[in-house]
């Protein structure tokens, strides 16, 4: 029996890639895996400035066709505008789609409001929802695939103990509304199966910004020593599991949940 090349396998040459939140700092690295394998790819953001520089440099690193749309993935007329750039520059087809977008304050329980729960859930959960509805006509096309992001705190809770007030906090709504964006990923490899759409997800855990690293080093310790692995996470280690579930490697994998997180969801 001859079997694919690896090369062959890991290859989105010729493939067109969406993705959303595609310059920011989980997404900027996903984004650059797409161009590593050869994709056509929309980054959509919502910060102009950045996301025209990020697209730039891509561009410049890798000569690709890279394009970026800025988006409001709280608008629908915004989303509507994604769309139809979209249907223009791929020609009516979409192979992936990534939901990697987020926003939100930081909350403790006692101070978010309803208004900042609703708001959350929102941009987390069901603009993933929105997204997936409006690109699935593109998604049939090609057979594509999904992939979105979720969160280890999607399915654990967070440590009280490791957090010190608002500035560093976790918000209540943040581990809820990723917890459905894996449960809906599930929904969504069940009933586009019969489209021969493929939808995983990867839930990241912990990945702070880099200021956070920055300014507070104490905190950083105290992830660290939350994983076996006795670090936190940084962007590129999710360009392996992006690779995989969004090339012919990953092809007979769908409903799953990969997380990326030194190991701290085992103990």
């Amino acid at each position: 029996m001859a079997y694919k090349k690896l090369n062959n396998l890991f290859s989105l040459k010729n493939k067109r890639v969406l993705i959303i939140g595609g310059a920011g700092y989980l997404g900027g690295a996903m984004s650059e895996t797409f161009a590593e394998l050869g994709a056509e790819i929309i980054i959509a953001s919502r910060n102009l400035k950045k996301g025209n520089k990020f697209v730039k440099n891509l561009k410049k690193k890798f000569k690709t066709k890279v394009f970026f749309h800025k988006v409001d993935i709280n608008n629908n007329d915004s989303l509507k505008l994604l769309f139809n750039f979209t249907n223009k520059k791929f020609n009516k087809k979409l192979d992936v789609l990534v939901n990697c977008g987020w926003t939100g304050n930081k909350n403790t329980f006692e101070s978010i409001s309803n208004d900042d729960w609703n708001f959350d859930v929102e941009i987390c959960l069901s603009s993933v929802f929105k997204t997936i509805k409006l690109f699935l006509p593109l998604l049939k096309k090609t057979k594509g695939n999904i992939l979105n992001i979720g969160s280890l705190y999607g399915h654990v809770a967070p440590d009280y103990r490791i957090y010190d007030g608002k500035k560093y906090a976790n918000p209540p709504s943040y581990g809820a509304a990723k917890a459905g964006v894996i449960q809906f990923t599930k929904y969504c490899a069940s009933f586009f199966s019969k489209f021969k759409i493929r939808s995983n997800c990867i839930s990241p855990g912990a990945f702070p910004l880099n200021h956070t690293q920055k300014n507070n080093p104490k905190f950083i310790k105290r992830l660290s020593q939350k994983a076996p692995l006795n670090r936190i996470g940084y962007p590129e280690d999710l360009k392996g599991a992006t690779a995989l579930l969004t090339t012919e490697a990953g092809s007979f994998i769908t409903g799953q949940n990969i997380i990326v997180d030194g190991g701290w969801s085992t103990w």
